[in-house]
């Protein structure tokens, strides 16, 4: 069955407790998000549900508050599989803020962390489990934990757990799990391997679909520089000047954002980066210094793409376009959000052209593509060597980069 979208004024409609409503209140979610106003109900009615959501929509709660209120209500537990460390995180974070009251206790698994400590929190029995599909597997093999009391399944972000390879484990974790569970699976795309899944595992499913595939935001401002990546830097160095707020840029590659964070903070701007590269302590640090506003500039991976809840980033700048169309969404889906107003400006070589016409396919509008602006002058620096590609040179001495790799777009790395 498919839902179609709707508006309520509160949340007082949608089946939720007093307190549950009071704890809302509390922290001022007056207004429901339309995949909140939808799934809500058919949870609590104990549907199965498949949602089609971009990032930002208000997922976590339109599973959670439904989740926290049965669980209360029937016992048992809850499980939520999501694809990165960070999301895992600031799910079990949104958690805590609501269910903090009804003595909620969570149990978060990932890699990167203490496997002690995850021992220690399935010992204390938690209502939900919040993990990663391989942290989650190697306590099962471990006898860490079953998944016998488990009466709720979410998948978040099922169509990024499949692009990364999981989805053998996420069968594996389904074929585990208590047939009466409910189960809810949430997707930006709904691809056939996903809906083979949903076939599969769960009980006539209700679609609810409150964006296609493909939609931004609609107050994200595009646009595209056609610019040889030798000018990419200076023109970078432009657009930070010339634009306040909080700036999240894309590389390609962990190297390249590595090399861009540090040519930033040359350029006098305070900046940190995020990649697979670095240790869970320091992508949370990283997180969190961008959030309380000690680094004005995140430079991320597409590891970051999806894992990034950070209120008011006023720009995303993609400095190289993201390995496929999809994922061109789900970065520039960082800024204007919940209504605010957002930029999002992308790089792009003239033999990238394909690969901008499928991008504007994927969200039907065509991008403007804009006139190089006069650039600040490159600065010389008599230690660049044969080594440096042109691209970094001049923002760095005493620094010699290896030849930057050049793969072609939408290619995965």
């Amino acid at each position: 069955m498919t839902q179609t979208n709707q508006s309520v004024p509160s949340f007082n409609t949608l089946g939720l407790t007093s307190e549950l409503l009071g704890v809302l209140s509390r922290l001022q979610f007056t207004t429901p998000t339309p995949i909140q106003h939808q799934c809500i109900p058919a949870v609590l009615e104990g549907k199965d549900i498949v949602g089609i959501a971009q990032t930002g929509t208000g997922k976590t709660l339109a599973f959670g508050l439904p989740m926290i209120q049965l669980l209360d209500q029937n016992g048992g537990q809850g499980l939520i599989l999501l694809p990165t460390r960070e999301l895992a995180l600031q799910v079990e974070e949104v958690l805590q803020k609501v269910g903090q009251k009804f003595g909620l206790r969570t149990a978060v698994l990932i890699g990167g962390a203490s496997s002690f400590q995850q021992v220690r929190a399935i010992r204390r029995d938690p209502h939900i489990i919040v993990s990663t599909p391989g942290r989650l597997i190697d306590h099962l093999k471990q006898g860490n934990l079953t998944l016998l009391r488990v009466k709720m399944v979410v998948l978040d972000e099922a169509d990024r757990m499949f692009d990364i390879g999981f989805m053998p484990q996420i069968k594996q974790i389904l074929s585990y799990a208590s047939k009466d569970r409910q189960t809810l699976l949430f997707s930006a795309t709904m691809p056939p391997a996903i809906a083979e899944l949903a076939a599969r595992f769960m009980k006539t499913p209700w679609r609810i679909e409150v964006a296609p595939a493909g939609t931004t935001a609609a107050q994200v401002e595009q646009e595209i520089f056609m610019v040889p990546k030798e000018a990419r830097i200076q023109l970078l160095d432009k657009i930070l000047a010339d634009n306040p707020g909080t700036v999240l840029v894309f590389s390609r590659t962990k190297r390249g954002a590595k090399k861009i964070a540090g040519l930033i903070r040359d350029m006098g701007h305070s900046a940190v980066e995020i990649h697979s590269d670095r240790s869970l302590a320091q992508r949370q640090a990283a997180l969190a210094g961008f959030k309380n506003g000690r680094f004005r500039v995140l430079v991320a991976t597409d590891v970051a793409a999806r894992g990034i809840d950070v209120n008011n980033i006023s720009l995303v700048i993609n400095y190289d376009l993201p390995g496929s169309p999809d994922d061109y969404v789900h970065r520039i889906g960082r800024t204007a959000r919940a209504g605010t107003a957002g930029k999002a400006i992308s790089f792009a070589s003239p033999e990238e052209r394909s690969a901008v016409r499928q991008i504007e396919r994927l969200i039907n509008k065509t991008i403007p593509i804009l006139g190089l602006p006069t650039l600040p002058p490159r600065r010389t620096v008599s230690l660049a060597t044969k080594e440096d590609d042109g691209e970094y040179r001049g923002f760095r001495a005493n620094r010699k980069f290896r030849r930057k790799p050049k793969p072609g777009p939408f290619r995965r790395h």
